[in-house]
């Protein structure tokens, strides 16, 4: 294979390498963004299930001051009643002792369903905790995770530019001018391979008569569609198959 065809093959490479991992590092604010999402959203469902709690007991309260005040005027009734002195003042002072009662009853089973619905919200607000517990755990590893790979990246990124640098060194002129015009043109891929008579990128039919050039990958042709610079790859020998000789 002509040096120069290798070397624009191993530098395509490169390109698409590097550009793979600039992609990579350039969604890294996104991902630490997701992270912080998926956080938030987990202190929001504890938020929300403090907010309930919170709610009911207050509301439980708000009760307890009513049922004070009816228990306080049943008190009073009670206390009036041994001195009525008629029939009629007594049935109403019973009326009254009767609807306090009542009152009493209705707000007692109220403030029995609001600590019911406290249990359910304190047990709701205990799962919410271990969520965001554990959600933060995750997101920390992630975090630890995706900073290596970063880190690899950057790496990676730094070794490509040096072998690069020293791949570019090498390569005619003229050749590095045609590879790097193409590439502005085809967003960074000016390398394409060519099988079975095709362009595997623009998947246009290249003539017979270049594609027979393409094959012998001893000079830079390029696609007559994209401008891509073409090589071959030969398929592998088929293995030789084994002859019986007939018994004499």
């Amino acid at each position: 294979m002509l040096s120069d065809l290798e070397r624009l093959i191993a530098l395509q490479r490169l390109d698409s390498a590097a550009h793979d991992a600039r992609r990579r590092l350039a969604e890294e604010p996104e991902r630490l963004t997701a992270f912080d999402r998926r956080l938030d959203a987990a202190r929001q469902h504890v938020a929300e299930a403090k907010e309930r709690l919170t709610a009911s007991q207050l509301a439980r309260r708000a009760i307890e001051k009513d049922v004070s005040v009816h228990q306080g005027r049943l008190s009073k009734f009670r206390d009036q009643l041994m001195s009525v002195k008629t029939n009629i003042e007594y049935q109403a002072m019973q009326k009254e002792i009767e609807f306090a009662q009542t009152e009493v009853k209705s707000l007692e089973d109220r403030i029995l369903e609001h600590m019911l619905q406290a249990d359910d919200f304190a047990a709701t607000l205990k799962h919410a905790e271990a969520d965001l517990a554990a959600e933060q755990q995750t997101v920390d590893a992630d975090r630890r995770t995706l900073a290596s790979a970063l880190a690899a990246l950057r790496e990676s990124l730094d070794r490509i530019t040096k072998e690069r640098t020293d791949l570019v060194g090498a390569m005619t002129p003229q050749v590095l001018a045609t590879f790097e015009s193409v590439a502005r043109r085809r967003n960074g891929v000016a390398v394409a391979e060519a099988r079975d008579g095709i362009c595997t990128i623009c998947h246009v039919r290249l003539r017979p008569q270049v594609f027979n050039t393409v094959r012998r990958n001893d000079q830079i042709v390029q696609c007559d569609s994209c401008q891509r610079i073409l090589y071959h790859t030969p398929s592998a020998a088929a293995p030789a198959e084994s002859v019986t000789q007939p018994a004499s």
